[in-house]
């Protein structure tokens, strides 16, 4: 058996977490080819053969970072056998986002619903089995920081990898927007697969440069292209990017209020609360102001500071004393020295006043005496 899973999912939606859990010791660390990206791969446990890719973590398929293009050159490219997309239960309508992207490319799809802990602690409600009839893909709970839900989703995307079934993106936008992006289908039929058609109708709909640059279509097949998104920006009153985004978003409102119950609803969460007031219009700038002052106080004139004396003081200077051990003994020799450096010192100071170079005074009789004398006791 092998099998190739694509791990995807936004970052910190503990994605890393879970491919740690899947993989345990069994993996491979390395670059993209061609970038400075990490590449993370390893044997997923139990299933001989199975391997998990880690993609980067990304909000979305468009090629706006070198993450995304990485990610999405490898599910258009190397066509993994099933996408195992983790997602955040505590913020759902985010990262769906994603979701209905990977589920145009024509793998198999299996949603891990992370973070479920938090989710029922809080006593929100969320129906799975009407999740995944609205993605049209299996639906897991897991909490990959507690290990539940681990084995039910490493079993779905090897499941998912095996069937020989054609997979399908479930979700619809309206009849003017897929009326325009079947017209686009119907003139770009010929240059992709079946299986990422729809997909490629929808970034050529979006004006993606790196499809279009891919594809490249005649002349007149992308001037009837251009006239179909022109129409629909007419028509819609908005850009075209920005209809697709707003077609996801509808979309994904309605799976939230049908699947989602939350149990305090319009109650505000504590990261709510400090949101509203951080990001307020008005207070943001002079709450960023006292902040920075903070730290810069901190760290110049309080705590930078006694660290710093510390260890000029302590490290690389005179020493430091634990407890207090020893500090006795060394206040006691240190003053022992003091009236030879006095003398030294006043010594020297005299020298030069009288113009006698102190490295020729020890070849002076009576001075090299007292010179000699004062510099080796202080020595």
């Amino acid at each position: 058996m092998n099998i190739k899973i694509a791990l995807a999912g936004n970052p910190n939606s503990g994605k890393t977490t879970l491919f740690n859990a899947l993989t345990g010791s069994n993996q491979f660390v390395g670059n993209w080819p061609g970038v400075t990206v990490e590449k993370k791969e390893g044997k997923i446990k139990g299933y001989e053969g199975a391997m998990l890719i880690d993609l980067p973590g990304i909000y979305s398929l468009s090629p706006y970072t070198m993450e995304e293009v990485v990610a999405r050159d490898y599910l258009l490219d190397e066509r993994p056998d099933a996408i195992l997309n983790i997602v955040d239960g505590a913020n759902l309508e985010r990262n769906l986002y994603l979701t209905t992207q990977l589920t145009e490319l024509g793998i198999p799809v299996v949603v891990a619903i992370n973070m479920m802990d938090v989710v029922n602690k809080r006593g929100d409600k969320i129906n799975i089995n009407k999740l995944s009839s609205s993605l049209g893909c299996k639906v897991v709970e897991i909490s990959a920081l507690k290990g539940t839900g681990l084995k039910e989703a490493s079993k779905a995307a090897i499941d998912a990898a095996n069937s020989n079934e054609n997979f399908a993106a479930a979700h619809r936008f309206c009849n003017n927007v897929e009326q325009y992006i079947n017209d686009i289908s119907a003139l770009i039929k010929n240059k992709v697969s079946n299986d990422t058609l729809r997909w490629h109708a929808v970034k050529l709909f979006e004006r993606d440069e790196n499809v279009i640059e891919k594809l490249k279509l005649d002349k007149t097949s992308s001037d009837i292209i251009q006239k179909i998104i022109k129409t629909a920006e007419e028509v819609m009153n908005d850009d075209s990017e920005s209809i697709i985004t707003g077609e996801r978003y509808e979309y994904i409102s309605k799976i939230i209020n049908d699947c989602y119950k939350k149990a305090n609803v319009g109650e505000l969460t504590t990261s709510d609360k400090i949101d509203k007031i951080v990001t307020n219009r008005f207070l943001a700038l002079p709450i960023f102001a006292v902040v920075m002052f903070i730290v810069y106080f901190i760290s110049v004139t309080t705590v930078g500071t006694w660290a710093t004396d510390w260890a000029n003081d302590g490290v690389f200077g005179d020493g430091w004393h634990l407890l207090g051990i020893g500090a006795s003994d060394y206040e006691k020799a240190a003053e022992e020295y003091e009236p030879y450096g006095l003398s030294l010192a006043a010594f020297e100071e005299a020298m030069e006043a009288q113009g006698i170079n102190k490295n020729e005074a020890e070849n002076l009789t009576a001075t090299a005496y007292v010179y000699a004398t004062l510099k080796k006791n202080f020595q």
